[in-house]
């Protein structure tokens, strides 16, 4: 009888117990590491800000001018012809702005070492896949860590701006490293019944929560810097307990492996072992009945004609998420209010999320999608509008309608995860959630240049984030509940354009 062998791997995997000792400390261990993993791409967030400064003027006789100017890069309303020769500012706070007078001509620098760390992110995530698939999930994962512990120290202690940004490209790369096989990893040694659930449990933002936190205690971008390197080296001990996937041992044909990692599950869980001969059998089986299997690619989605349309109405999407999670996190100075407050809640809205693979399951990913697409797109706009407004009220209601459309994006770029891996058949479907997350990272690229061009447009990447989701509510409704083939695996070679 013919026996699928990732059925049985699941079956295993369940038998072997799904909320037992091993599961505890494995998700501990991975669900912790993520809180310097979200310290390295928040960081600009507040390491770009602006600390409020005021000039000191020097008139063309060399004589000092009393000016009262604050943030001004030209004397306001005065006869005077005067140069700014030095900036006093205020040390309430400390960021990459005043380390290196990053203010009026020099201001682009801080969004285009946001937009030069995200692209990192991009090439990161690439990286990371192919790696995990040459050399195993393990030691991708750990060597991110060695990453961020390495770059993240090297730019607290920057000589220049070039160099900083230098390294948060690496950085970027690193973040990019670690977020890709920190799914996969999760993925792979979490039962098929659990894992939409793990998937969504708020890690991310409960680093977010913790990184205001340290902000405010902090309030140094160098001492931040420092402090996400620390936060690296505990994980590190994870190496001597975190296993190998058994599923890329059985990918590479390493069965004794496999098993090995079996039995370090079952005995601490306290379940019998599963029998090595079956393990043996049923992947000899499973290499027999494939060998006529081919690699999907890229190009299997662009020559299928309904791959490629749902393609690229999930690019939309993905687009939109992507810029929308960026431009509200890197926008946090827009905010009224404590800084620091606000980057915490900004994760703490975020939380929601865990109800989302319940909310999915009850009403449907795509409906529960666009319910938070079409919530996220219209609070955006609202905010945009209420820029241009005088009302007595307006930084209560900039901040409501912004957090607001801050846990909408979140929640609905979540339940679009989970849409988007179950409209691509299996053969294509790491392939069509790589496209995604890539197109994903290039929205992101773009926020902290709108962000920045919105300090001269006030509203800007608000109404330029509305405009988007509401695009993308356009978008869902074209897209099918799940995989219009049903059941089916593979995609027909005969359906092409």
């Amino acid at each position: 009888m013919s026996v699928d062998v990732n059925e049985y791997l699941e079956s295993v995997l369940t038998d072997l117990g799904v909320c037992g000792k091993f599961q505890l400390l494995f998700y501990c261990l991975v669900y912790g590491s993520m809180v310097p993993a979200a310290f390295s791409v928040l960081m600009m967030a507040f390491g770009g800000l602006e600390p409020n400064w005021s000039c000191n003027w020097l008139s063309k006789n060399g004589q000092v001018v009393n000016i009262t100017s604050q943030m001004m890069c030209k004397p306001d309303n005065s006869t005077t012809e005067a140069v700014c020769f030095s900036k006093t500012f205020d040390s309430s706070m400390s960021t990459i702005v005043d380390k290196w007078d990053l203010t009026c001509d020099k201001e682009w620098i801080i969004s285009t070492i946001t937009t030069i760390q995200l692209a990192g992110l991009l090439f990161g995530a690439f990286m990371s896949g192919q790696i995990g698939d040459l050399f195993g999930r393990k030691p991708t994962f750990f060597v991110s860590f060695i990453m961020l512990f390495t770059f993240n120290l090297l730019a607290a202690f920057s000589l220049s701006w070039q160099m900083f940004a230098v390294l948060r490209f690496f950085i970027g790369i690193a973040s990019g490293w670690y977020l890709t096989i920190y799914i996969i990893i999760l993925a792979e040694l979490t039962s098929t019944k659990y894992r939409s659930g793990i998937v969504a449990f708020p890690a991310w933002p409960i680093g977010t929560m913790i990184f205001g936190l340290f902000c405010w205690i902090l309030h140094d971008w160098q001492n931040i810097q420092i402090a996400t390197a620390i936060l690296c080296l505990p994980w590190l001990i994870g190496y001597c307990f975190v296993p190998e996937s058994y599923r890329w041992f059985v990918s590479r044909n390493k069965v004794n492996e496999a098993h090995q990692v079996l039995i370090k599950i079952a005995k601490l869980n306290g379940k019998p072992p599963p029998d090595f001969v079956k393990l043996c059998d049923v992947i000899a089986m499973s290499k027999t009945e494939n060998t006529r299997d081919r690699k999907h690619t890229v190009v299997d989605i662009l020559k299928t004609k309904y791959l490629l349309k749902d393609s690229l109405l999930l690019n939309v999407c993905w687009i939109s998420c992507g810029y929308g999670y960026f431009a509200i996190s890197f926008g946090v100075q827009q905010l009224s209010g404590n800084l620091y407050l606000n980057i915490v809640l900004l994760g703490l809205v975020d939380v929601v999320q865990i109800l989302v693979s319940f909310i999915a399951n009850k009403i449907g990913r795509k409906r529960t999608t666009f319910i938070f697409f079409a919530v996220a797109g219209i609070t955006g706009i609202v905010v945009g509008i209420l820029q241009f407004l005088d009302l007595n009220n307006k930084g209560q209601l900039v901040n409501g309608f912004a957090f607001t459309s801050k846990m909408c994006v979140n929640s609905g770029w979540i339940s679009l995860i989970i849409l988007t891996s179950e409209i691509y058949p299996t053969v294509v479907r790491n392939v069509g959630f790589g496209l995604n997350n890539s197109v994903a990272r290039v929205g992101a690229m773009t926020a902290p240049q709108l962000v920045f061009a919105s300090k001269h447009m006030p509203g800007l990447s608000y109404l330029l984030l509305g405009g988007l989701f509401l695009l993308s509510c356009i978008c869902l409704v074209f897209l099918p509940e799940t995989n219009r083939k049903a059941l089916k695996d593979t995609i027909d070679e005969n359906e092409e354009l």
